[in-house]
């Protein structure tokens, strides 16, 4: 059982943001072929953001004691030595299980894999561009992994799942500093050049910018009604204000939450087969 919760802790932090939001993209995007499957995908999306939440957390166990001292780390539940062993066990884990699904999967897993090795080892989280360049074209390798094992054909994705998965990339690519604003403080710790960091004002204003237009976009492109428009980019407007008015640690934290949340809307607006 102590096994079970320090692999949870490893990805605790991220079923909001990460687990849930790539979870149901899949399950609409797929589309899900049969119930059976959604274990199928959670267990998929967990693996891998294990791989790379296990991976980011053993590079700088200091900055996570300044930043955030309940991972598993800090808190004292794995050392990091046995920490590396299960970072470097996570990738054949990882792609063995992902073969069995099909060589599509697989070869997801293994641009994953490649691309968590550039973001921690390779040090590409240090700055701001590549960080964020990481991170939108990893985001977007989780969706196609787990959209292939919702459909099925797991070889091949439908043509809206391709359009709905560029689209993602786009927004997620212009909006994902979002992110960072909870971290500022352990990040300047340790010197690390976030966006919010590099460019405060510029990141507060691009998200009450993008968040709205953004919002207006996607409900065009898929034709959103008129009602669900209105709602839609109200509350992309109510979160990019939170980020443009609200500076402290805790609002960033709440803010990040409405982020995830307006992600999933985005979800459920966007895609004809789910309109309300």
């Amino acid at each position: 059982m102590l096994y079970l919760q320090i692999l949870y802790s490893f990805t605790s932090d991220d079923i909001t943001t990460t687990i849930i939001p790539i979870t149901l993209f899949a399950v609409v995007a797929g589309p899900l072929c049969n119930v059976q499957r959604c274990s199928h995908i959670v267990f998929w999306i967990w693996l891998h953001l294990l791989h790379f939440n296990v991976a980011n957390q053993i590079i700088d166990p200091e900055e996570d004691g300044k930043n955030k001292s309940s991972r598993p780390i800090p808190a004292g539940l794995i050392s990091l030595e046995d920490a590396v062993v299960l970072r470097w066990a996570l990738i054949p884990i990882c792609l063995v299980i992902s073969a069995c699904y099909s060589s599509q999967v697989f070869g997801i897993s293994f641009v994953l894999t490649l691309f968590i090795i550039f973001y921690n080892e390779l040090k590409a989280h240090e700055h701001w561009i590549s960080k964020n360049f990481i991170t939108a074209v990893g985001y977007a390798c989780f969706e196609i992994g787990s959209t292939l094992i919702a459909g099925k054909d797991m070889s091949r994705l439908e043509p809206t799942a391709v359009s709905a998965i560029f689209l993602s990339l786009a927004v997620f690519t212009s909006t994902l500093h979002a992110q960072d604003f909870k971290d500022v403080e352990g990040d300047r710790f340790i010197g690390r050049q976030t966006f919010p960091i590099a460019f405060p004002n510029l990141a507060r204003t691009s998200m009450l910018i993008a968040l709205p237009l953004w919002s207006i976009y996607l409900s065009r492109v898929w034709g959103v009604n008129t009602l669900c428009t209105l709602a839609f980019t109200g509350y992309a407007a109510m979160v990019g204000t939170r980020f443009m008015t609200c500076d402290t640690l805790q609002a960033a934290r709440m803010s990040c939450k409405l982020y995830s949340v307006s992600r999933v809307i985005w979800l459920v607006h966007v895609f004809p087969d789910v309109r309300l």
